[in-house]
């Protein structure tokens, strides 16, 4: 891995609930290379977004915290630095694509308005400079007609130009880094495909990191350079894209990819899926969480696996059973 713009370290979140402290984010760890593109992935319910809220500390409050871990970015540790610093950081530094553009624009109030607030907050610029700075932003993500565009409320735009809206915004400051939730979400095959080339040639462009979250493998295969499989709170396989789509070595991650169509299957026939749902935060056992859904019984499931290097940058959970005795690949999804 080339220098990191990133670092997480044993990083746990939890939050409080009516049956106690209950865990979303178990120790996990990763690094941004920078100028790369880092890929989470993993089913709903699996720690993605409520690692990215850590990241830039946006989680729900008060029950939401961060019990322990380092989150370094640039040299600084953001789960030490003050809140008005970590105001300055997002947005400024860290720009943020939230899962959902509806929820993430403001109905009542004109593109213009939320466009021009992240200039203000942000650089030293007046007002008329921000709305220009704001157009050209429209314009760098081809909105066309990006001076009468600014005037319209988010409910004028269709799906796909309010998703552009929202990239504007993380992207009005030129940061070094962009969290992108979930970007193509509820978007048609043909507008997603339009969202993701402009993502890779506005990072080409600026030169930025990006940590993507997904479910979706095939936005990963075609979008990232590294990858973290996420399951249960806790990642279970890192690795180069290339090496880890050649070469799972976790149940889950075979099982993951296995579900995925492909040109040589037969039309209509059932794709495989993977038994059983993530269990809820509050039933996590100890040990292998996916040995637990697959309803295995035994001592995988009283101690966590170690997570080990399997070979040179692709790591995996250790379990006997999910990885395979003598570290070789078993246990299949």
């Amino acid at each position: 891995m080339s220098e990191s713009i990133l670092e997480v370290r044993d990083l746990i979140t939890a939050f409080d609930t009516e049956g106690g402290l209950v865990r979303a984010v178990d120790k996990v760890n990763f690094a941004v290379p920078r100028g790369g593109t880092l890929g989470i992935v993993g089913e709903s319910g699996c720690g993605k977004s409520v690692t990215a809220m850590s990241i830039i500390r946006l989680l729900p409050q008060p029950a939401g915290r961060i019990l322990q871990g380092e989150v370094t970015f640039k040299g600084r540790d953001l789960t030490k630095v003050s809140p008005r610093e970590m105001r300055k950081v997002r947005g400024g530094e860290i720009g943020v694509i939230f899962q959902e553009p509806m929820t993430a624009l403001n109905p009542v109030h004109r593109i213009g308005k939320q466009l021009t607030e992240c200039f203000l907050l942000h650089k030293k610029m007046s007002k008329r400079e921000a709305w220009e700075a704001s157009i050209e932003m429209l314009r760098l993500v081809r909105i066309p007609a990006p001076e009468q565009r600014i005037g319209d409320y988010p409910h004028q735009l269709s799906g796909g130009m309010r998703q552009r809206v929202v990239i504007a915004m993380a992207l009005a400051c030129r940061p070094d880094l962009v969290i992108a939730d979930e970007p193509t979400t509820a978007l048609d095959v043909t507008v997603q495909a339009q969202i993701l080339d402009l993502m890779k040639r506005l990072q080409n462009e600026l030169g930025m990191s990006m940590i993507l979250i997904t479910h979706d493998l095939g936005v990963i295969a075609e979008s990232c350079d590294e990858v973290v499989v996420m399951y249960a709170g806790r990642v279970v396989e890192k690795a180069p894209v290339k090496e880890l789509f050649a070469n799972p070595l976790h149940a889950y991650t075979r099982g993951l990819l296995a579900s995925i169509p492909r040109i040589e299957t037969t039309p209509k026939t059932e794709l495989p899926v993977i038994p059983g749902m993530v269990a809820g935060l509050k039933d996590f056992v100890p040990g292998c969480r996916f040995c637990q859904r697959m309803e295995r019984r035994g001592p995988s499931l009283r101690e966590r696996p170690a997570f080990i290097e399997a070979s040179p940058g692709h790591w995996v959970e250790a379990c006997p059973v999910c990885y395979g005795e003598s570290g070789t690949k078993g246990g299949g999804a």
